[in-house]
């Protein structure tokens, strides 16, 4: 879903117009970064695994973790982190094991193949990070501004979350 809500009569003054903006741009920037991912395999030629599930190899790194945990780590945004898993482990990126102590749990962690997907994805953004400094884009006590803020958002909605009960 995007956001393209028209700001209530009233709200120009205020924060409405801005958090409206910062919504969309969010949203926005979690689509143009898979995009980013994809386009950076094709150019590999790696089409065997799409965006999302490479940038979930890249987030798992040297973790072994089960589902659950994907997803409360932040490892995993989706809904659908079982159907990407069982691909990842059918593709030979992943291992899966059950867990000893309850056997109603699966962990998973990466396979060489999938350690090579993460090093792909990490030298892409290594890249973007070096040509970002170097051409004045955003430095490094920017980037730390807009973490701390976007931190402070990420609070505020677990918050709401949280206390909706």
């Amino acid at each position: 879903m995007t956001i393209h809500a028209q700001v209530p009569e009233g709200g120009e003054a205020g924060l409405m117009a801005p958090y409206l903006e910062t919504l969309g741009l969010v949203e926005r920037l979690h689509r143009l970064l898979l995009d980013v991912i994809k386009d950076e395999f094709e150019r590999l030629g790696q089409l065997e695994i799409n965006a999302v599930q490479a940038l979930l190899l890249f987030n798992i790194g040297e973790a072994e973790v089960t589902a659950g945990e994907l997803k409360s780590r932040g490892y995993y945004q989706g809904s659908n982190v079982s159907y990407n898993l069982k691909k990842l482990v059918e593709a030979g990126y992943m291992h899966h094991e059950r867990c000893e102590v309850d056997r109603r749990s699966v962990r998973v962690r990466l396979t060489d193949k999938g350690i090579a997907v993460r090093q792909a994805v990490a030298a892409l953004f290594g890249r973007h990070a070096e040509v970002m400094e170097s051409k004045g884009l955003i430095g490094l006590s920017a980037s730390r501004e807009v973490n701390g803020h976007l931190r402070r958002l990420e609070r505020f909605w677990t918050d709401q979350i949280r206390y909706i009960y």
